[in-house]
């Protein structure tokens, strides 16, 4: 009686003969691209040790940090013994099946070779960086959406959706929970923070609130997120991105200690 029937969104964003554009691949496109434009802005508004030149450089480390990290994470966490199997699909990446926390381990180390290269502070690198993260994290989850994937358990809620594939009952729209909270709101907390507090002057502090912000978020929508059918819950009600979440969260509050101690 109150569900909202699942939109009909083409996957597929755009179509030039054989060549297909689709929604999940562009949502990395636009991150990457709007991230990379803001981490510009803040060097340009805010006195740091790192050029633009820096910025410019890092995109394509950046690029192959997010998509081998996440690809092998999604891998190695989530389906171990079906690619075991099936390895020729673990490069099939417009397919679908990507780990933020496996994205994020592959652009720290990516981070870390280029800061050590360039001999730059990995922790003033790593706050531009994050502080345009969610950016990305805002289209990845409405790519989410569109693609019908991600879903959250059912409820009796008004605006619970019934999506494809998902059964009859209507269920949370938790890519929707993750894109305001993981993207909208966490991009404007810290927002507030580097422009009001000009938190940027204390290296690791943006850093340390994107990854506390991002854990406490994630962890709180994962209560309402459908649990992948073959893993189910861990330990009572926890899932396994939960798991995952929790040493991103230990780090994230170990950053903010370090940069008030320091500072």
């Amino acid at each position: 009686m109150y569900a909202i029937p699942f939109p009909a969104i083409d996957p597929i964003a755009l179509e030039f003969g054989p060549v297909v554009v689709r929604w999940y691949s562009l949502a990395y496109v636009l991150g990457l691209i709007f991230g990379w434009r803001y981490a510009l802005i803040l060097v340009s508004k805010f006195k740091l040790s790192i050029t633009r030149m820096h910025v410019d450089d890092f995109l394509l480390w950046a690029t192959l940090g997010v998509i081998i990290g996440g690809r092998l994470g999604y891998v190695l966490f989530y389906k171990p013994s079906y690619f075991a199997q099936n390895i020729p699909e673990i490069l099939a990446v417009w397919n679908g099946g990507m780990s933020f926390h496996g994205g994020a381990i592959g652009v720290l180390v990516a981070t870390g070779v280029f800061c050590r290269k360039n001999k730059i502070s990995i922790f003033s690198f790593g706050d531009l960086i994050c502080a345009g993260v969610p950016i990305g994290l805002f289209f990845g989850r409405l790519a989410n959406f569109i693609n019908g994937e991600l879903y959250g358990r059912q409820t009796t809620i008004p605006w619970g959706v019934i999506f494809p594939g998902a059964g009859p009952e209507p269920r949370h729209p938790s890519q929707l929970y993750e894109a305001t909270l993981e993207g909208l709101i966490l991009f404007a907390v810290i927002a507030v923070l580097v422009y009001r507090f000009s938190i940027l002057s204390r290296p690791g502090l943006v850093a340390g609130c994107f990854f506390l912000g991002y854990g406490i978020s994630r962890f709180t929508v994962e209560f309402v997120r459908e649990p992948d059918a073959h893993l189910g819950l861990i330990f009572g009600p926890i899932t396994v991105g939960q798991i995952l979440t929790i040493p991103l969260t230990i780090g994230g509050l170990w950053l903010i200690y370090r940069a008030i101690k320091k500072s």
